[in-house]
């Protein structure tokens, strides 16, 4: 249950209503057998409620814990744009498509060819790839509209390849490597990084290091180490981004709302999330949410933003008024 029932500013609880259900920047897990998700956290006196009853895998990454299913995260959060959208199509098209790997496996010699192999079956069969033109649309970040399309950014296409490989009993493992996302296979030749954004490519450390420099301008030294495995957390935080920036640039703002909110949960010490949360909340329509969220940003904001906030808070007064 919300601690806004509605947009509107004059129906907010007061605080001393709602004392006892504040978690100071920390998250709890309610003692039912049904998870529902509730999270708040408390800056002054802006209260925020963020509640994801039926998202069970992401309920399980703000508790920090470790058993992440990254291809029900990522449909949770394509459900969010997909109200009525069905996992399970997309979950028996991985089992189908791990069946398939898992058969030529049986021919395989090497770890290279294991790579070889799922890359041979997602793009070369079944044709997912990926296109410098999917990054303008949500749909390339929504795995199953990948699946359908065939077309995908790195880190959605990589989520089917890790989940594919995975249920084929190929230890792949998600990388957030800079500019472009790849997984990763340990063998005893040292890391191997398939790219599944470029047809499934394998690389070896040495390639992928000279490739990743020259898109990033990063050292060596520093993109080794930003090809460790990656969180759980730490991919769900990228793929939010890709979204955002997708429905900023659209101005789809109620779209931007939804993936706010769960950037917000994540990271609910950060000021930019907060931030970005009061604007998207008056630009979503919620000019009452709004006003409580940038007065309490002002508290803390630096001297370059205060007058941007500022003038979003008078838009939200101003817009709040029309709704009286």
């Amino acid at each position: 249950m919300s601690l806004y029932p509605s947009h509107h500013r004059r129906n907010r609880p007061p605080p001393s209503r709602v004392a006892e259900n504040i978690v100071s920047t920390e998250f709890w897990e309610p003692p039912t057998l049904r998870q529902q998700w509730t999270r708040c956290f408390l800056d002054g006196s802006m209260i925020t409620h963020l509640d994801f009853t039926n998202d069970t895998e992401f309920g399980k990454l703000l508790s920090f814990r470790s058993d992440i299913d990254l291809t029900l995260v990522a449909l949770e959060l394509a459900r969010d744009s997909q109200p009525d959208l069905d996992f399970g199509h997309t979950l028996e098209w991985i089992r189908q498509r791990a069946q398939d790997v898992t058969n030529g496996l049986i021919r395989t010699a090497d770890d290279r060819t294991i790579l070889a192999e799922i890359s041979n079956c997602l793009s070369g069969t079944h044709g997912l790839h990926g296109n410098k033109n999917a990054f303008g649309f949500a749909d390339s970040s929504f795995i199953n509209r990948v699946v359908e399309t065939g077309v995908g950014i790195p880190i959605s296409l990589s989520i089917i390849y890790l989940a594919v490989a995975q249920q084929a009993g190929v230890d792949l493992v998600a990388v957030a490597a800079p500019t472009h996302f790849l997984t990763r296979l340990e063998t005893i030749e040292g890391p191997l990084f398939l790219d599944a954004f470029h047809h499934g490519r394998v690389l070896n450390l040495d390639d992928c290091c000279e490739w990743l420099e020259s898109l990033s301008g990063m050292s060596v030294e520093e993109i080794e180490q930003a090809l460790e495995p990656a969180k759980s957390r730490d991919v769900v935080v990228r793929m939010l981004n890709n979204l955002k920036a997708v429905y900023v640039k659209q101005q789809r703002w109620e779209e931007t709302w939804k993936v706010q909110r769960r950037l917000t949960a994540i990271h609910p010490g950060e000021f930019q999330n907060r931030r970005d949360l009061a604007i998207t909340a008056l630009k979503s329509n919620r000019p009452g949410l709004a006003i409580d969220m940038l007065e309490e940003c002002l508290k803390d904001c630096s001297a370059n933003e205060r007058p941007l906030l500022q003038t979003h808070l008078e838009m939200a007064e101003r817009l709040l008024s029309t709704f009286n």
